[in-house]
């Protein structure tokens, strides 16, 4: 992830209906939400989801699918991990123990982590 990906998906994630979206789609795993389902958890109108769900997918920290007639969001798991990891990349300063907890967490979102999540 370069630095301009990072800015955008740290601007996305600062908003707390955003972040809430986020980890409400990281819980629910790679069978996603309908949107329906995030509006009815989060108590936020349609038109105000959709506008949170259109930054963050922008943002590319979520993609989504369409399903018969809803449109179904998930967690990008990879981009997470991307952000994870580039937050983290000079961490360490020479001491890999520092890091070490915080690099075995994002390590769950590595492509092959999630192929075992299926």
């Amino acid at each position: 992830m370069d630095e301009r990906q990072a800015i955008a998906s740290f601007g996305a994630l600062s908003q707390e209906t955003r972040l809430q979206i986020v980890r409400m789609l990281v819980v629910a795993g790679p069978s996603g939400m309908a949107a329906g389902a995030i509006a009815e958890k989060l108590e936020v109108s349609p038109s105000n989801l959709s506008f949170h769900l259109k930054e963050l997918e922008r943002s590319g920290l979520i993609a989504q699918h369409r399903e018969s007639r809803s449109i179904i969001y998930r967690a990008d798991y990879e981009a997470l991990g991307s952000l994870l990891r580039f937050l983290m990349e000079d961490c360490c300063a020479g001491h890999p123990e520092i890091c070490a907890p915080t690099v075995a967490m994002a390590a769950c979102c590595t492509p092959s982590a999630k192929e075992s999540l299926r």
